[in-house]
């Protein structure tokens, strides 16, 4: 399974996630640029998110970096 991202940072997600959309306004307030991917209409994202060990959305992948998180993290959103 590839998914190819051209910004810096991802944020998996799906409709009516509470915490998902904190991200997104959060991201949204710094003016960070972001590819929202949904796990519902993305074929193997959901599945490739279990096997790197996520088990909470959003899941936020810092792309040429091995950072990542899960959940609603203001503290990992301003340190980008």
């Amino acid at each position: 399974m590839t998914i190819t991202i051209t910004t810096r940072v991802a944020v998996y997600s799906r409709p009516g996630c509470v915490q998902c959309t904190a991200t997104y306004r959060a991201l949204d307030r710094k003016g960070i640029t972001y590819k929202p991917v949904d796990i519902d209409q993305t074929p193997g994202a959901e599945e490739l998110l279990r096997e790197l060990g996520y088990l909470q959305l959003p899941v936020v992948i810092v792309t040429g970096t091995w950072d990542g998180w899960c959940g609603f993290r203001p503290d990992c959103i301003d340190a980008l």
